[in-house]
């Protein structure tokens, strides 16, 4: 019996690169069956990014986990026909199109809800499938500007900068999940005749609006007070202190912003003065006096190497990290312990670690049962379970809508 969280979820995934497929990987984690649909030639894109072995992205490795791979022609009439038949028996939908793609194939919402009044479809855009914009190709990296994130980072008057990963089209995906939960829900508990048990709903997400929703305070404070903020650089604005401070060998992130976490490191660093200081004993006064708090606990690190500083902070019991490369995640023994360096074999027999399985469920942690598949590797027998009997399936070779060395699984 599997007893995975999301055991016996029927998954069809349309969508490619990152947004729409990151939503599925983080299903197929904790049990969900993830159909994903590839182009014939050269499959979904993300297979070629990055580094590649072998002509694959190791990316893949973990974009496609626990997944199987149907490779087939969206644009040919018998291919879309094989979509619909894969979506009848489907509990969610992913795509990631631009709004009118799906519609345009004949394999739009009204569709598929009439064929099959339980799916769950999740629609991931740049924009929405509404408003003046809709229409608008749009990436992470344009969400990430257009939500906000992107004037923030970076120094004081320097260009803005890229965080270091596509943090819109992931953010819009966590979300598309946690959409799809709250779909899941409704649509298994009763709720009224207008709204009744079995029937799905679309989740529409929009990137740029996934952005704007993590920005905490931003908006408000425009509201409230016509407040614009700027970019800060490593600090923290209007809480206090909290930067990355100079080493001898380095950088060490401090976070010093609560009332008694502050005392603490004002003692351990020896300005008791200030740990002592009415106006420093709460946010609002520190504010005030940031610059004059940075210089202090500068002063600290600067001559002093980054294990040092952070032998201190612990034994002060106060939250900071040094910053990792990657080399220093994949050597550091909190996780492993943590399960977040999982080796997982690929399909030429390579054995890379990928990330762990996030979130950690106690009864049901979910795993990685499958590698990341080849295109088309399952091809034959996922249409098969479907009903396509051998001969429909020969006539879609001599089409071109399926590969002709799809693996027969």
């Amino acid at each position: 019996m599997n007893d995975d969280a999301l055991a016996g979820l029927k998954v069809l995934e349309l969508g490619q690169l990152i947004a729409g497929p990151f939503a599925g990987k983080t299903l197929a984690d904790f049990g969900a069956d993830v159909i994903k649909i590839e182009p014939l030639e050269g499959g979904d894109p993300l297979r070629g990014w990055r580094l590649l072995r072998e002509g694959t992205s190791v990316w893949w490795e973990v974009q496609s986990r626990n997944k199987r791979s149907v490779a087939l022609d969206l644009r040919a009439a018998s291919g879309q026909a094989a979509v619909r038949a894969l979506a009848a028996e489907a509990d969610v939908l992913i795509e990631n199109f631009k709004p009118g793609t799906l519609e345009a194939w004949g394999l739009g919402w009204e569709a598929l809800h009439a064929a099959n009044p339980k799916l769950i479809m999740l629609r991931v855009s740049g924009y929405g499938q509404t408003g003046p914009y809709k229409d608008k190709p749009g990436f992470g990296v344009v969400a990430e500007a257009m939500g906000g994130l992107r004037h923030l980072t970076g120094e004081p008057g320097r260009v803005p900068v890229r965080v270091g990963v596509s943090i819109g089209d992931t953010l819009a995906s966590l979300h598309g999940v946690i959409g799809v939960l709250l779909a899941l829900n409704h649509r298994n508990n009763t709720r009224s005749a207008a709204q009744p048990k079995g029937v799905g709903q679309v989740i529409d997400v929009a990137l740029y609006e996934s952005v704007l929703n993590v920005m905490e305070s931003l908006l408000p404070e425009y509201s409230a007070f016509g407040a614009v903020r700027e970019a800060a650089g490593s600090a923290l604005p209007g809480i206090a202190p909290t930067n990355a401070y100079p080493c001898a060998d380095g950088y060490v992130l401090v976070a010093g912003n609560g009332d008694s976490i502050f005392r603490r490191l004002m003692m351990a660093i020896g300005r008791d003065d200030l740990a002592a200081d009415p106006e420093l004993a709460s946010n609002p006064g520190r504010v005030r006096r940031v610059a004059e708090l940075d210089a202090a606990i500068a002063a600290y690190t600067q001559p002093r190497k980054v294990a040092d500083v952070m032998a201190m902070l612990d034994a002060a019991d106060v939250p900071g990290g040094r910053i990792y490369t990657v080399k220093d995640i994949a050597e550091d023994p909190h996780y492993r312990a943590r399960g977040m360096i999982l080796p997982v074999t690929s399909a030429d027999g390579l054995t890379v670690d990928t990330p762990g399985i996030v979130p950690k469920l106690s009864a049901t942690p979910g795993a990685v049962t499958r590698r990341a598949p080849a295109l088309g590797e399952d091809t034959l027998a996922t249409l098969r379970q479907v009903g396509l009997t051998d001969a429909q399936i020969a006539t879609l070779r001599e089409l071109g809508v399926i590969g002709t060395d799809s693996a027969d699984a």
